[in-house]
């Protein structure tokens, strides 16, 4: 697909801090596929204040050949994650729970054996980008794509978000303690600035402490550009 980024919007808008990315260095050789709810128990084992703040959300891990999202190995039975020194652990937290956060650093979490030690981290802003994406999006039960797609129209629009382009992709199960969840990728373009940094923000669904509904930077050919002018 051909998929081009328009910047010019709110160019002069600038992007708050309040909500920020973390990006933690980790120890950890490999993980499982669908590691999402351990994550986040192991997360929240460490750091229970976590439940209480209504913009938390965990990313689910990626390495390097999935970053894009739009790649994932298939049977999670079987494969694992082959875990990279550069790869990062990224929570999404208020800034002024920066000074909390650090009592995370030097755990080593188990994630169903697979022991991830945590480092330190730097922190990111959010992306003024219009296109963004969630690699994870519950899909409440839905399974046909059309009306998924309506029902995440709905929900932008009750954040006063106008939808103009929105692509998903195929479904995935995760495992919980509630039983098997359905998701599917969700790909939302053409928004304002601000809105695309309110969705960054707030999310969509409530099950971003599992990394759905958790929404980052698309970088397409337009952004590219720019940042390849900037730099």
């Amino acid at each position: 697909m051909y998929w081009q980024e328009d910047d010019n919007k709110g160019e002069k808008f600038q992007v708050p801090e309040d909500i920020v990315d973390l990006l933690f260095k980790i120890e950890c050789k490999s993980l499982p596929l669908d590691h999402g709810f351990v994550l986040s128990e192991q997360i929240l084992q460490q750091i229970p204040w976590m439940k209480d703040e209504p913009q938390a959300a965990i990313h689910q891990i990626h390495v390097a050949e999935s970053a894009n999202g739009w790649m994932r190995p298939e049977n999670s039975a079987t494969e694992v994650l082959n875990v990279s020194r550069r790869t990062k652990m990224i929570l999404r937290l208020p800034s002024t729970r920066l000074e909390d956060i650090k009592s995370l650093t030097g755990k080593t979490l188990d994630i169903d054996g697979h022991p991830l030690k945590v480092g330190g981290f730097t922190t990111r802003k959010l992306s003024r980008l219009t296109t963004i994406f969630a690699r994870y999006m519950d899909t409440q039960g839905i399974e046909d794509d059309h009306q998924f797609l309506q029902n995440m129209h709905q929900q932008l629009l009750d954040k006063n978000i106008k939808v103009k382009k929105m692509l998903s992709g195929k479904l995935l199960t995760h495992r919980t303690d509630q039983g098997e969840l359905m998701t599917r990728k969700l790909m939302v373009s053409d928004l304002d600035v601000t809105e695309s940094v309110l969705l960054q923000e707030q999310g969509l669904g409530d099950k971003q402490l599992l990394g759905m509904g958790v929404f980052m930077p698309h970088k397409g050919i337009d952004a590219v550009n720019k940042e390849q002018e900037k730099s």
